[in-house]
């Protein structure tokens, strides 16, 4: 340090060529997008093909699994909510996991996408595995940790996003 200013910081160099830690920070957030993406995008598939899922009662139903959650919820109220249309309840989870997953996964509307997950892994937590002690062994809190990186930075790279921002830069004549 001289008088107060770093001087050994790194930073890209402006030619556009990366280091090898430059390249792995810039992607830093791909792994997560892939995983959160088929993870929420086969829950989803597997709630819609499940026949047992989508029932308002029965073993491994949706409506079994609300009600045996309802005692332990910390807003038992949504599972209130949520017991008037158990299968439509059902179904929006579903899709939403699944539109979530895809979202995530090709990058279009990435924050929003990352909000919808978010959303859908803290409506769980609240619900379903509030109960589960030490908290550390539910994985819907985890789930909507790992949401919040990617609501902050959205999906900037290898995306539809990137795409049309790029696409957009270049037709009003921006270049960077």
């Amino acid at each position: 340090m001289t008088h107060g200013i770093r001087t050994d910081t790194r930073t890209t160099r402006l030619d556009g060529h990366r280091g090898l830690r430059d390249t792995a920070a810039h992607y830093a957030l791909l792994p997560l997008r892939l995983f959160l993406g088929v993870t929420f995008g086969y829950a989803g598939l597997d709630k819609l093909t499940d026949s047992a899922f989508m029932k308002a009662s029965g073993a491994g139903s949706i409506g079994e699994t609300m009600r045996a959650a309802k005692e332990s919820a910390a807003i038992p109220a949504l599972i209130d909510l949520a017991l008037k249309s158990p299968v439509g309840f059902g179904y929006a989870i579903a899709l939403g996991e699944l539109a979530v997953g895809v979202g995530i996964l090709v990058g279009l509307l990435g924050r929003l996408a990352a909000l919808g997950g978010a959303l859908i892994s803290l409506s769980l937590w609240l619900t379903v595995s509030w109960a589960t002690s030490p908290y550390y062994y539910g994985n819907d809190l985890a789930y909507l940790m790992a949401w919040l990186p990617l609501i902050l930075a959205g999906t900037p790279y290898l995306s539809l996003d990137a795409a049309w921002r790029s696409r957009r830069r270049h037709s009003v004549g921006y270049h960077y």
